[in-house]
């Protein structure tokens, strides 16, 4: 089993971690300047350039990036880790198992919601390349009018060429990402710089009654409006997903001293732009530059846009891969495909076919929506309703694992609550405009997690029900019967407490037992990582039974091989080739039965025929198993 960097870093590798959480976090936030201004000037629930308006608008960009991303979460959220480890799917994992269980004392609701934020995220993972790509390329309208017909095309090669060099791995191309965002962002406080002097008055929108004046004269429309201004904090689910990549203290010091400066001064660069030119309301980032210095300008900085928003989509589709992983290894997700693409690092996986799945869904949105305007609408949705749930989530592991006082916790979370579903609710009248697809996707991929999660837990208590405890088994065994035969037989085992079906039946059938046997269970623990030394339980069972427990952490991958070594580190020495696997392969059989819907038990079924062979996922020698068919009633 593979380990987890450590995060216990010195001075000297802070800088370097920052810079890298540069390119990989901020990639999403940092070129949201390219559309998220034109949308609350230009987009479809926008407002009129107006001093007033402008100014209004301004303070609910800075507003939000201070209370969303600098407090909320990078101040408090970002302390729920999961010994270290972040992101929605890790923060449902830290709360008591007794308020997730189904029952009187249980929550249901609460692993609902968790798995539901998570399910929104797989939309928020087709949608970033698409608007963030579309939009680097409009710029070639800015330019000139000859390349309108060319947008489409040339965005579909960019992302063609971003998904096929996945398998490859980001190792290679990631050491360029710290440099290039720094880059990126020094060109936005430049460019920001320069307009804001060019027009000062424009840094009065600090004050937040500007956005308040903006809400009483705006009303309706100021609140539509609130849907656009979200898309400045679209990337804030990246600071909590990725903390695990970096840690705390190089992302919080990477948005402190550089994002949060350069982006704030490319807004009110913006904002200046359009109390002088109100016109430039089409496209007001491009426009920035255009009307300062020569036309040939605009091509170089398309590129780095391009480059940038390239960066913005790996980072999303790296944390689609991650996201994946965790939902394997905690039982939400059937067994699939993930190839490790590094030797060294952990977090670097190419999962092939989520891979395509988002490729062909970011193709039919570009195809669909054809301006990046259009997807906008689309955009805020799903990470609005996931911010909204983390929130939540966030409220029960203050009040029952770190045991905040409810006078102390209440206020907090009605505050962010608050600001959550505004943004939410300005988000969502916009469903027929684009938000139903991340919607659509959401309640896919939820009822896609939700019916495996169900499924495995009915699988388990069916073959439960008709299991024999292990010791019970073992008391039976005679020293002259059954037939014991030289080797060892590993039966892998979903219950360690019973005795595995696939050892019945080869009982039943070859009438033989190993001279030693193994019981060997896979349990993913609900942390990212397990200690080397905590990771193997051996319990000897008494006539060279053994029953032995691999614990691993929904962050790694267990393989056999390496539980192997571990055993022999223990003293339990098995010889790989007198050494046998015996697998149970499972026919379901869908049944009128307590437990789910038909549809959803046919859906299981599926879903168990089509996922990876234990084989394959566990790395076990497949010239050593053997696998014995089993009918299970569900």
């Amino acid at each position: 089993m593979t380990h987890l960097p450590s995060h216990k870093h010195g001075t000297r590798d802070l800088l370097g971690l920052s810079l890298g959480a540069l390119g990989i976090v901020y990639g999403d936030i940092g070129t949201s300047p390219l559309y998220s201004m034109r949308e609350c000037f230009h987009g479809e629930h926008s407002v009129i350039p107006t001093h007033d308006n402008v100014l209004g608008v301004l303070s609910l960009v800075f507003w939000v990036l201070i209370v969303t991303i600098s407090i909320k979460y990078l101040i408090f959220v970002m302390r729920a880790d999961n010994r270290g480890e972040g992101g929605i799917l890790a923060l449902m994992a830290l709360i008591p198992k007794k308020l997730r269980r189904v029952g009187p004392e249980g929550h249901w609701v609460l692993v609902a919601l968790g798995i539901f934020g998570a399910a929104l995220l797989y939309g928020d993972g087709m949608i970033t390349p698409a608007i963030s790509v579309l939009s680097a390329v409009e710029g070639l309208s800015v330019a000139t009018p000859l390349f309108n017909p060319y947008v489409v095309p040339i965005t579909i090669v960019i992302l063609f060429i971003l998904f096929v060099i996945q398998r490859r791995g980001t190792a290679g191309i990631g050491a360029l990402f710290g440099p290039v965002m720094i880059l990126w962002f020094l060109v936005l406080a430049v460019l920001g710089v320069l307009w804001t002097l060019r027009y000062p008055a424009v840094l009065g929108a600090v004050n937040p009654w500007h956005a308040v004046t903006f809400f009483a004269e705006n009303r309706w429309r100021g609140f539509l409006v609130l849907g656009s201004v979200f898309l400045v904090v679209t990337g804030g689910e990246a600071l909590y997903a990725d903390m695990g990549h970096f840690g705390r203290r190089p992302i919080r010091l990477a948005w402190f001293t550089v994002v949060l400066p350069c982006l704030l001064l490319n807004y009110f660069g913006q904002g200046a732009l359009l109390l002088t030119h109100p016109d430039a309301a089409k496209n007001p980032f491009f426009e920035m530059l255009a009307r300062l210095g020569p036309s040939w300008l605009l091509y170089p900085m398309i590129v780095l846009a391009t480059v940038a928003t390239i960066i913005a989509s790996q980072a999303v589709i790296s944390g689609a891969f991650s996201l994946t992983r965790q939902a394997v290894q905690l039982g939400y997700i059937p067994r699939i495909a993930i190839v490790h693409t590094s030797k060294k690092e952990i977090g670097q996986i190419y999962i092939p076919s989520v891979n395509w799945l988002l490729m062909l869904a970011t193709f039919a949105l570009v195809f669909g929506f054809q301006k990046s305007t259009n997807l906008a609408a689309a955009y805020g949705v799903a990470v609005t309703a996931t911010m909204v749930i983390t929130t939540i989530l966030a409220y029960v592991v203050e009040r029952q694992v770190w045991g905040w006082p409810r006078w102390l916790a209440v206020p907090l979370t009605a505050f962010f609550l608050l600001i959550d579903s505004s943004f939410f609710g300005a988000n969502i009248i916009k469903v027929e405009e684009g938000g139903w697809f991340p919607l659509l996707v959401g309640i896919a991929v939820y009822t896609l997690m939700a019916t495996w999660k169900k499924g495995r837990q009915i699988l388990s208590e069916r073959l439960r029900e008709e299991s024999l405890p292990i010791e019970s088994f073992v008391a039976q065994v005679k020293p002259d019967s059954p037939h014991r035969v030289p080797g060892t037989a590993v039966f892998l085992a979903r219950d360690p407490n019973g005795t595995p079906s696939s050892l019945l039946h080869n009982l039943k059938h070859n009438k033989v037992l190993h001279s030693k046997v193994v019981i060997l269970t896979l349990v993913t623990e609900e942390v990212p990582m397990v200690e080397h030394e905590e990771q193997l339980e051996i319990q000897p069972l008494g006539k060279e039974f053994y029953r032995v427990l691999a614990h691993h952490g929904f962050m790694q991958t267990p393989e056999v091989p390496d539980v192997l070594a571990l055993m022999r580190e223990k003293g339990l020495d098995l010889n790989l080739m007198s050494t046998t696997f015996f697998l149970s392969r499972e026919t379901l059989i869908p049944s009128k039965a307590p437990g789910m819907a038909i549809w959803r038990e046919k859906l299981f079924t599926v879903m168990v025929r089509n996922a990876q062979r234990p084989t394959d996922f566990f790395r076990i020698p497949a010239n050593r198993v053997v696998e014995l068919g089993l009918q299970v009633r569900l």
